[in-house]
């Protein structure tokens, strides 16, 4: 018996740019001209319309909000009965701000752009929501595949030993196919998630690893208290996340503290949180995370924002990121013994913003946070080694974190190495190259203190 091939089709990732300025589209082209998937633009949304529904694999729809006879809103809000799988993103100008808030809520839309926009930041945006698309569609592939191939043996004749064995055989093999490829799909989901963060981090240094540390921070305590691990990943994500509803908020604001700001620019300011849930909540997985991010800001006594909520009405996850999240920014206020310093000063908010229960735990993980850079008993030239990308190997462990060029954290200090993380690093340097070194452990040594 032949064994029955991979039957659902493969196809060629599309993404569909709407606007009718002949010259937006011809920007748009050029800015994407080097990705590897196929562009096809439309003028208006009915031409749109009419390509979508012969189309196939349109993995991303980006269109302009304001179009005469139909306008981005209510196109993409159409475009969901021909493409209801695609990822779509609206363009839109200052004034249509709110116009475009409410179509995210009614039209399916996973994030608005504003024009003029930056092409780093919309390259970056459609890549992720290419990798995305793809994902979910080679992961319904697989299953598909699995699906017929088992509804086959269901039907086969029992008496065929030779054709059950072999078929046995390729349903195993495509098992390990779709197991391997559900861990890759979690993988690549932390990675957009450290994407989504790193979008973040590339406002300033002000911004550089914040997330990261509230994340490892937030869930040590997580897993002192005893969270479930479906929680702590949750409050991982949140805390990964925490910040991305600043992302298009004037540098009058998201440079200075809270408390600095007038009292217009505090009010677009503590919208953040709002615009955060609303940017991750097309996204299923993301939206236990959302709830979080929305609540990160609220006070143990109530004069938080954006709801009021006080006490034990914040969820715990939040209360948590609240602590983190005011630790890491007194750190970067200090100098000398940082965690003692940022403890000192948190403190002063245990009872008005911080939730008292939390304290003991924060005194204890705080220090392993803020460590200073790890040092060795045989000295630094004994203890570690610089290796050039092309001889990292598998196995070996990091002795100091790896920053892209622009400044972007890719892997934190003490993580052992695989294949995927090398290949991972290939890429991010093609893209973002830096002159400094990888610092590795030799062996037998080990790094201070307390990884995430």
């Amino acid at each position: 018996m032949e064994v029955v091939a991979d039957s659902v089709d493969r196809i060629e990732t599309t993404v569909l740019l709407v606007d009718d300025e002949p010259n937006i589209l011809q920007a748009l082209q050029r800015l994407l001209r080097r990705e590897t998937f196929r562009i096809v633009t439309a003028a208006s949304g009915t031409e749109a319309l009419q390509l979508l529904s012969q189309l196939r694999g349109v993995a991303v729809i980006l269109s302009d909000m304001r179009m005469p006879a139909m306008n981005g809103a209510e196109f993409l809000k159409r475009s969901r009965e021909f493409a209801p799988e695609s990822v779509r993103m609206l363009l839109t100008g200052y004034s249509d701000i709110s116009d475009a808030v409410d179509a995210v809520n009614q039209g399916g839309i996973s994030r608005y752009l504003s024009k003029p926009w930056n092409d780093t930041d919309l390259l970056q945006a459609v890549r992720i929501a290419v990798e995305s698309y793809s994902l979910s569609y080679e992961n319904k592939r697989l299953q598909e595949l699995v699906s017929r191939q088992n509804k086959e043996l269901q039907d086969w004749n029992q008496n065929l030993k030779e054709r059950v064995l072999q078929q046995t055989a390729a349903i195993r093999q495509k098992n390990e196919e779709l197991h391997n490829f559900i861990k890759q799909q979690k993988e690549a989901f932390q990675s957009l998630i450290s994407s989504f963060g790193s979008l973040v981090e590339m406002r300033g240094a002000r911004s550089r690893q914040h997330a990261a540390n509230v994340a490892k921070l937030s869930v040590l305590v997580a897993g002192e208290m005893g969270l479930a691990k479906d929680d702590q990943e949750i409050i991982r994500t949140a805390a990964m996340l925490h910040d991305i509803g600043e992302i298009g908020l004037s540098e009058r604001i998201t440079l200075v503290s809270p408390e600095s700001l007038s009292q217009d620019d505090f009010v677009e300011y503590s919208q953040h949180p709002i615009r955060a849930q609303l940017l991750i909540d097309p996204i299923e997985e993301l939206r236990p995370a959302g709830v979080l991010i929305r609540h990160h800001h609220e006070m143990f006594n109530g004069n938080g924002f954006p709801d009021h909520l006080a006490g034990d009405e914040i969820p715990l996850g939040a209360r948590i990121i609240a602590y983190a999240d005011l630790m890491d920014r007194a750190a970067r206020q200090c100098s000398g013994n940082v965690a003692e310093q940022a403890l000192q000063w948190t403190d002063i908010h245990v009872g008005k913003a911080l939730d008292p229960a939390l304290r003991t735990l924060f005194r204890k993980f705080t220090k392993y946070v803020y460590l200073p850079p790890p040092r060795f008993s045989g000295g630094l030239e004994s203890g570690e080694r610089d290796v050039k990308l092309d001889d990292l190997e598998p196995g070996m462990t990091l002795a100091r974190s790896i920053y892209s060029g622009s400044g972007i954290l890719l892997l934190h200090v003490g993580v052992t190495l695989g294949a995927k993380h090398i290949g991972a690093l290939r890429r991010y340097f093609e893209l973002d190259p830096t002159d400094e070194p990888i610092c590795i452990l030799r062996k037998g040594r080990t790094t201070a203190g307390v990884m995430v």
